[in-house]
């Protein structure tokens, strides 16, 4: 099968690579045939196009010179005659490189022989006509250098019409090739398809005669009928899958007889451990009973020792919190103790301003009253002045009487702040002797807390214990159980695999084994 598989694809590969090899020859020479088309014929046609336009203008040019009277229009025309008569002479030159053919060779050689007596009458024309001779020059344009230009154009024109020529015939015969080119491609593909088409229908015939025989083999395994016979014949990979499939249902036969035998070993083996499973789910069943009552027990002295350590922490705490409320009594009271110690400074401090106050009013007094001793003195100039100084007099003794009082709260301020100093030093000594009592009460609740604690951990822990062997009896329990109901599906799924193999049909000397 797979070397006519690999013949039948290595036939189809060749022949594709013949048509390839085909199309790609004939694409070559068609690119061929287009590039010399224009190698030989396009662009020469383009060259002499070109030089015969250089012709033409030189022939204008001509007219123009004998016509203009300008000295500098005469000399750019004499330079643009120049620069065409070269690029006439470079076109050409290219032109008659690429020249090919016997008729093409006679036309230049005629171009070459009419163009020097043309250039002649053009020399011709203008010697006349710089020498003054307008008329003459005239003349000799119209009947002699433009009838020689003629030759030259008619030259010019006939060897385009030559390339062109040369190119349609090149065209023919480029068109003609693909013609021939697309027919043998055509033919090429349809022995293709006649030889593909043959040896698909050789090859398939060959594959589903087997093929089919498989399929019923297949079918009948699939039904459970394991008497089935394989035959095949030959060696190609159709016969081996026949072959593999026979051995296949040879192998299929000797497990399902074992698995027969073993199904009802098993069987009868998970009859006996569902009925010891049931046994021992019951003793620990039992066994979890009493182990959930101990536990319930532990759990309720552990909830009472929980509580009173509870009782003893938050007793701790309130000690804790009465320890700090006084230490920060204290500490406010120490704070009040300065302060009153400051107000007294301060107020010692203004006092002593006061006095100052005092001074200073007592002696604008008596400059008030030299002020008023010389404004008597000044007589009328001086009473205006007399007026300012009893005032300035009367506001010093308003001062100084303001300042009296002032000093006197002052000192009263100072008395009464030294007795509520002394009254908050008392307090002091008192707060800390309650924070030291405070602090001794605390110590001896968290003692009493830690110990609280440390009972209630072990309470904890036993009881962590008994949990523990508690939820272990009941996961034993609950295996037990789950033991016990595999039992029970393994002896239902030996039950149903015993019916599953019977659906298998087996010869008798396979069923004895």
């Amino acid at each position: 099968m797979r070397t006519r598989l690999l013949g039948a694809f290595a036939i189809t590969t060749v022949i594709t690579l013949m048509i390839g090899l085909v199309g790609m020859n004939a694409t070559s020479q068609q690119a061929q045939a287009t590039s010399a088309m224009y190698d030989n014929q396009l662009l020469p046609i383009r060259d002499l196009a070109n030089a015969n336009m250089q012709a033409l203008h030189m022939s204008r040019n001509l007219i123009d010179y004998v016509i203009q009277f300008d000295p500098a229009a005469i000399a750019g025309f004499k330079a643009r005659m120049d620069t065409r008569m070269k690029n006439y002479q470079d076109f050409m030159a290219k032109y008659s490189a690429s020249a090919v053919s016997p008729q093409e060779t006679a036309l230049i050689a005629q171009l070459e022989a009419a163009w020097p007596p043309y250039l002649e009458a053009q020399a011709k024309v203008f010697k006349l006509a710089d020498d003054g001779y307008d008329a003459e020059a005239s003349a000799a344009i119209s009947q002699d250098a433009l009838p020689k230009f003629k030759v030259v154009d008619d030259l010019l024109s006939s060897l385009i019409d030559v390339n062109a020529r040369l190119a349609d015939e090149a065209n023919v015969a480029s068109t003609a090739a693909a013609a021939q080119v697309r027919n043998i491609t055509l033919a090429a593909i349809a022995l293709a398809v006649l030889l593909s088409g043959a040896l698909a229908m050789v090859i398939t015939a060959s594959v589903t005669a087997p093929l089919a025989q498989g399929i019923q083999v297949a079918e009948a395994v699939a039904a459970g009928d394991l008497t089935v016979q394989v035959q095949s014949q030959g060696s190609d990979e159709v016969a081996q899958l026949l072959n593999a499939m026979g051995l296949m249902k040879d192998s299929l036969v000797n497990v399902v007889s074992r698995v027969r035998t073993g199904s009802e070993s098993v069987s009868s083996a998970s009859i006996q451990i569902a009925e010891g499973n049931q046994d021992l789910s019951s003793r620990t069943e039992s066994q979890a009973s009493a182990l959930e009552e101990t536990a319930a027990s532990m759990e309720e002295l552990s909830s009472t020792v929980k509580q009173n350590a509870d009782n003893a922490r938050q007793a701790n705490q309130l000690a804790q919190t009465a320890s700090a409320v006084a230490i920060q009594g204290g500490q406010v009271v120490s704070q009040v103790v300065d302060t009153m110690k400051g107000i007294e400074t301060s107020s010692r401090k203004i006092a002593d301003i006061i006095s100052v106050i005092d001074g200073i009013a007592f002696q604008t007094n008596i400059l008030a009253l030299n002020a008023a001793v010389e404004a008597a003195r000044a007589g009328e100039q001086g009473r205006g002045f007399a007026v300012v100084a009893g005032e300035v007099r009367s506001l010093a003794q308003r001062s100084a009487s303001a300042a009296k009082e002032i000093k006197d709260l002052i000192t009263d301020s100072v008395q009464r702040v030294a007795s509520g100093t002394v009254l908050v030093d008392k307090a002091g000594s008192t707060m800390n002797e309650v924070v030291d009592s405070v602090k001794r009460v605390t110590d001896i609740m968290a003692e009493i807390s830690a110990a609280s604690k440390e009972q209630s951990d072990g309470v904890a822990q036993i009881g962590e214990a008994v949990t523990q062997m508690d939820q272990a009896t009941q996961q034993n329990a609950a295996l037990v159980e789950e033991m016990a109901a595999a039992a029970s599906s393994l002896r239902s799924q030996a039950t149903d695999l015993v019916e599953t193999v019977a659906v298998f049909r087996l010869e008798p000397s396979a069923s004895a084994r």
